[in-house]
This record gives C-alpha cells, structure tokens and sequence, in this order.
C-alpha cells in the first residue's frame, strides 16, 4: 500500500497495528467512520471489539492494561461519544494506566460553531489525561499516534487522547510514516538517572532501623521491580504492606507479607505504620486513604520515598529522603548498598497483632460476601484475575482475596469508579483468553455498566460474573449507620432486576447462592464452566459492615476493628 493510495484514517491504524496495540474497544459514529472504515481496508493483527456503551470501552483498556502492563486503544465518535470516555479517563489518569483514545471530531472549518455532535474534547479533557491532541494535518496523524503511545508508556504512565476532526482523517495521506517525534520538553528517561547520594542516604537510614516497614504502591509495580522489592524485603527481614492499587506486587502468602494498609487494611498493617521506626515507600503516592491525618502519619519513624513523579514528593508527606525515579532502577542502587538484617522481635510483635487482630466475618446470620470471596480465593488457590467494583465488596475482596503475584488485581484506586469492574474484566480476559478471570461487582455498580453482558456473551469471554447483592450502596449505607445515626438517604435499590434472568436474557447461564452451605459446590459449578461468561448471583446480609476501618480524616491512631459502642462523630475526610 503506497502512501499515494492511502487517507489519514488508514495511516493512523497502520500505525498502530505497527507500535504492537493488540485491542481497539469502541463504538461507532459519523464523525469516526473514516476511521471505522480504514478497520476494514487496512490488514492488521488488531481486534476490534464493539461495545455497548464508550464508558464501559474505556475501562476494558483499562482492564487490558492492567492485566498486562501494555496499553490498549479506544474508538469513538465525536460529542457524547467522546463526551462518555471521561470517566473511564478520569479513572485510568488517577491510577497511572496507559490508553489511547481516539475520538472524531466534526471538520475543521466547522470547529467552535456548535455543528451537530461537536463538542470541545480537547478541553474537557485536559483535567484527565496525561496528554492530548486536536489533530490540524492529516500528514501529522502517525507520528501522533508514536507520540500518544510514548508518553502514555513512560514515565508515569497515563491515558492520552487524539480528536481527529473527519476531514483529517479522510483527508489523502502524503507524509512520512515514520516522522520524528517531536516532543522536545518531555524526557523521560531521566527516570533511570538516580541520585547516588540520595541513595546512599537512604542506606544509611536502613542500616540504623530497628523497626522498618517496606510500603509497596503501584509504581513498583509498574517498574516491574517485583524481584528487587522481595531481594530487599528478605535482605532487610522487613515486613511488607502494599496499597489497593499494589496488592501482588509483593506476594500476600509471604510471611513478610501484611496485606493492605489504610482506611479498611489490615489492623496489623496500620499498627506497624504507627510504630515503625523508618517507612520505605516504594511507588506510592500517600494518598488520603493511607494516611488519614498527614500531621500524625507515621510520627516517630524516619520515610524514604521513591517515586517516579516529582510532584509526588511532599505534596502530603514530606520525607526523610526522597528518591525521584524509576523504582526498578532505584532499588537496584539500594540494594547494592544494604546487608542482610534480623528483624524477629519487630516481626514477632507484629505477628502478634496478627493474631490478635486477624482478618475475619460471622458465619451465622445469612451469606455474606466475605465468605464468598473467600472462597473464590480458596477454589482459585489466588490465581485468578479478580477485578472489582466500588464499595464495600471492594474492600472485603482486597482483604480477603490475597494476590500472590503482579497485575492480577484490578480495581478503581484513585477515581472509586463505580462500574469499573465488569467491563475492566472483560479487558482482562481478552487479554488472557486461557486464564481464570472474576469479576466482582456489588448491585448497585454492577448495573451501571450491565449492558456489557452482550460483549461478553457475543465473544464468548469465560468471565466469572460476581454479583454481590445487598440491595444497598453498602458503603454509604456503612457510613450512615455510623456518623449519621443511620438515617439512610439514597442507598436502599429497591427496583434491582432478578440477575439471573437478566443473564438470561443475554444467553448468559448463571448460579444462584443464597444459603452459605451452598457457597463452595455453586461457585465449584461457575468455575468449571468455561464455554463463555456465567453469572453468579450472591443474595448477601443487607447490613454487614467493613472492618477494620479508619474514619476519613482520622488517623491511622484511630482505627476501628468492630462496630462502635458509642456514637461518633461525623468525619471530616472523603469517604
């Protein structure tokens, strides 16, 4: 194909077929069928899949990244179509996860004149991605296409954006397929250029703790440093605790290991956050989740931060060291410097918390989710894929399905998108069509983003559909209860269909659970199932509540492990 035969539309997924994107999720429309239509005419290895809806396209790229570490593309149209990617951009921009998104654009000469599904994306969406383009030269679009997949790709990744007005795309292509970039401010290679004094400070303050905590985030996940974090994690003798966003990075059946720390982490993890002696984070941000009070966090213990982003450093905790860069290449420095160490008494202290203050749930009263993710985990022996939604069954899922190795765990972090889950499982499960996937969902989240069971069912994706049903948006409901004299107010989702006939009605087979004795044999039954998505529907205790839990805006001093006896106040953070 000459570029004398060829329009903008077909350069574009040349292009991309070219830099290796495996998956294009999207949905049709005027403004984008040049593009739609160089699908057709252009010879990739790319699969297209057709959503039901922009949003839940997003968070399958989404999904698919953060499944695989690579970035996955998005397809639509101009005005609500693009319009309906924000939210799955906003979501994937809080958690450093790489995508494209291309969007048409009404043509240029009609550009700021309110034409038919024209809206100004470029500005919406500013606020939300790592970078955008407003495409002016047909000529331009691959070399655009190179620089969205490199910046969204280094660095601290994120999702980036091209509005590709209709008559750029269909315009004649006459460039030059591989154009430099031109991108002369953004360098990111500077990440693997790490301060040898900061480091050597950092061991410094290593050789002299007595109490040390390593904290994992996702970054050190993104780094792929999972070999350097357990060298220094088994070098050191040192207890590990990871973020939401974090879990697997170091694995959770490690005897090191603490599980997840913060507002609804483990009771042993925030007690060793109060009384160790020297915090190493490696790759988290210290969002308001980890540290409730920023004035208290971690009061009597030296912090060394690694961190790919600058800006991350002392914007909530200012550290004893910082270490700006690649936490891969960082911890390969550090690890050069240190020697092995024996932490028992500090580890025996802590083990002590964890028997005193173990993860656990009644086994009485009806079915709750705790119990059956619990024993998805057991049944799964943790090897599944597990993406989730927003809210309580979030937290039980990440205290109770341990991850033991990277980037099988996918969950809205930053965002707390509700919705994120089931498509974001759908993403995964393209991208590892023989691997066991679960997507867990809550009622209330599961049908914001329900009409994906036809992409599910039309690829015959082997998704293990999770809802768990309390017929409440339980966390808010949780809070309620606690701070508001459990006066509830837009949680109760009178209305919810019958999932199992909905599921129906998409070809989709599915398994009921409602008594606890039937938890193990049904979900044995989903499990085996592997002839396309089946949907498990779990009617749950409508009023359990997550714990361990530190009120927002508390500190981590402040923590609840069961339900209060008196009444408290009203919290001042976010939920």
């Amino acid at each position: 194909m000459s570029k004398e035969q060829i329009d903008g539309a077909q350069a574009l997924i040349k292009t991309l077929d070219d830099l290796g994107i495996e998956f294009i999720f999207g949905y049709s429309g005027g403004a984008a069928i040049p593009i739609f239509d160089a699908l057709e005419t252009v010879k990739t290895k790319m699969k297209f899949i057709l959503v039901r809806h922009e949003q839940g396209a997003v968070h399958m790229a989404d999904g698919y990244a953060r499944a695989t570490g690579k970035p996955a593309a998005v397809l639509v149209t101009s005005g609500p179509g693009a319009g309906n990617t924000v939210t799955g951009l906003m979501t994937a921009m809080m958690d450093s996860v790489p995508m494209i998104v291309i969007c048409g654009q009404t043509v240029t000469w009609m550009l700021g004149k309110d034409a038919f599904q024209e809206a100004d994306i470029f500005g919406i969406t500013i606020p939300v991605v790592k970078h955008n383009w407003l495409v002016k030269e047909t000529n331009a679009l691959p070399r655009i296409a190179r620089e969205a997949y490199h910046i969204a790709t280094t660095g601290r990744p994120g999702p980036v954006l091209i509005d590709i007005p209709k008559d750029i795309s269909q315009g004649a292509f006459s460039g030059d397929m591989n154009a430099p970039l031109n991108l002369p401010g953004y360098h990111p290679e500077v990440a693997f250029d790490i301060d040898e004094a900061a480091v050597t400070a950092a061991a410094e303050l290593i050789a002299n703790a007595k109490r040390p905590v390593i904290l994992a985030g996702q970054g050190c996940m993104i780094a792929r440093a999972d070999k350097e974090l357990m060298h220094l994690a088994e070098t050191l003798d040192c207890p590990v605790t990871s973020t939401l966003l974090g879990k697997g990075v170091f694995p959770e059946n490690h005897a090191l290991s603490l599980g997840m720390l913060g507002m609804h982490g483990t009771a042993y993890a925030n007690k060793a956050m109060v009384e160790c002696d020297l915090l190493i984070n490696i790759g988290s941000r210290f969002d308001d989740r980890i540290i409730g009070q920023p004035s208290k966090f971690c009061q009597s213990a030296k912090i060394i931060h690694i961190d790919i982003d600058p800006a991350e450093m002392g914007k909530m905790i200012r550290p004893d060291v910082q270490i700006v860069g690649d936490a891969k290449a960082a911890l390969t420095k550090i690890n050069k410097k240190i020697s092995r160490h024996d932490n028992t008494e500090w580890k025996a202290k802590l083990d002590a918390y964890k028997k005193k203050f173990p993860l656990s749930y009644k086994k009485q009263g009806g079915l709750r989710m705790q119990q059956v993710i619990d024993e998805l985990y057991t049944l799964t022996n943790g090897e599944a894929y597990v993406s989730t939604d927003v809210g309580q069954h979030q937290m039980w899922a990440a205290q109770f399905y341990k991850n033991h190795e990277s980037y099988h765990w996918l969950s809205s972090g930053g965002a707390g998108t509700m919705g994120f889950g089931f498509p974001a499982a759908i993403g995964a499960q393209l991208a590892h069509p023989d691997k066991t996937v679960i997507s867990i969902s809550g009622d209330g989240g599961f049908q914001m983003t329900l009409f994906e069971l036809a992409t599910a069912a039309i690829h015959k994706l082997p998704v293990k559909i999770v809802v768990l049903n309390n017929h409440y948006l339980g966390m808010v409901r949780q809070w309620q209860e606690l701070f508001y004299e459990d006066r509830t107010s837009g949680v109760d989702l009178v209305g919810n269909p019958d999932f199992c006939k909905l599921a129906a009605a998409y070809g989709i087979p599915s398994v009921y659970i409602k008594r606890p004795a039937d938890v193990t044999k049904q979900l044995e039954k989903a499990l085996e199932y592997n002839d396309g998505p089946i949907l498990i529907h779990a009617e749950c205790v409508k009023t359990d509540n997550v714990f361990p839990m530190i009120p927002a805006g508390a500190s981590l001093e402040d923590m609840i492990t069961e339900a209060p006896k008196q009444k408290m106040e009203k919290p001042v953070g976010s939920t």
